[in-house]
């Protein structure tokens, strides 16, 4: 497990724009790509791994005193950009940034995602609503290994569900990654009418998606809960990234406490520590 950095960093906004709806407008749904730019030598960031996560607020009085948690979605040369969505007093302070907004920021923090070119089983990742953060640089670094074994290696899948299509957000950037991104929303306005397991399902059935695949879920909690009882009942191996509300981000303040289960990998300890031990777990590890 990859060591958390509890080293505060200063950082700068360098760029906020709201995300793109999944036909490219800007969505108007509150969504939005927080590019920032960390203080000092960015030699670490080139090294950063998909699925983990910083603890980021204004440092000019404007945030709350406890910082929030945020996946990284994407590296871009010395900066680091989250995708956000603005709902209580922390993301509405992150929203209101301009350029050159000073930031806190500690990490990065947790485990991420497992390593995508060990096993034979083709990836299914399952994203629901903001849960598609995690998921850009996790399809760039799955990709190569399928790309380089041969051009019709299958996968990875990205399943990438919302209430609606404006909530599709950045829809096109994990399209333009190359893998297939197959959509659903609840409404019905953009893709498949229904969730990412009823998708999953018929694109198994119409033979599209293998039935023995590997999963890595991150979205609502019902949505994970179905996920993992799917994984536990065909015995697929599964990951989930929880969305889980924290205080410190570096695993002293005990908020963020993730039942374990009883002979898992876990289970030597009822609790495990959702921002030290995850955000990424293995399904059979925790009760969601």
């Amino acid at each position: 497990m990859p060591a958390t950095d509890t080293r505060p960093r200063a950082a700068r906004v360098v760029a906020i724009r709201p995300c793109e709806d999944a036909s490219g407008a800007a969505s108007d749904e509150g969504g939005f790509i927080l590019r920032l730019r960390p203080e000092g030598d960015p030699a670490w960031i080139a090294s950063l791994e998909p699925g983990r996560f910083f603890m980021v607020r204004r440092q000019d009085g404007a945030s709350p005193a406890i910082p929030r948690p945020f996946s990284l979605y994407r590296v871009a040369g010395d900066c680091l950009e989250f995708m956000v969505q603005s709902l209580g007093a922390g993301t509405q302070a992150l929203a209101a940034c301009r350029e050159d907004t000073p930031l806190l920021l500690t990490g990065p923090a947790g485990s991420g995602w497992p390593e995508f070119s060990v096993g034979s089983e083709p990836w299914v990742f399952l994203a629901g609503g903001i849960g598609s953060a995690p998921f850009l640089m996790a399809l760039e670094r799955a990709l190569p290994p399928h790309a380089a074994a041969s051009p019709r290696a299958p996968g990875p899948w990205l399943i990438y569900g919302a209430a609606s299509a404006a909530r599709l957000y950045e829809r096109r950037a994990f399209a333009d990654t190359g893998a297939p991104v197959l959509c659903a929303t609840d409404d019905g306005s953009h893709g498949f009418h229904g969730n990412v397991l009823e998708l999953l399902a018929l694109e198994q059935e119409a033979g599209r998606i293998p039935a023995r695949v590997r999963l890595a879920a991150c979205g609502p909690q019902p949505m994970l809960r179905a996920v993992a009882a799917l994984a536990e009942k065909e015995q697929l191996p599964c990951w989930l990234s929880l969305e889980t509300y924290m205080g410190c981000g570096v695993g002293i303040c005990n908020g963020c406490a993730v039942p374990t289960r009883p002979g898992g990998a876990l289970g030597d300890w009822p609790w495990a520590k959702c921002c030290v031990d995850g955000p990424v777990f293995d399904s059979t590890a925790i009760v969601v």
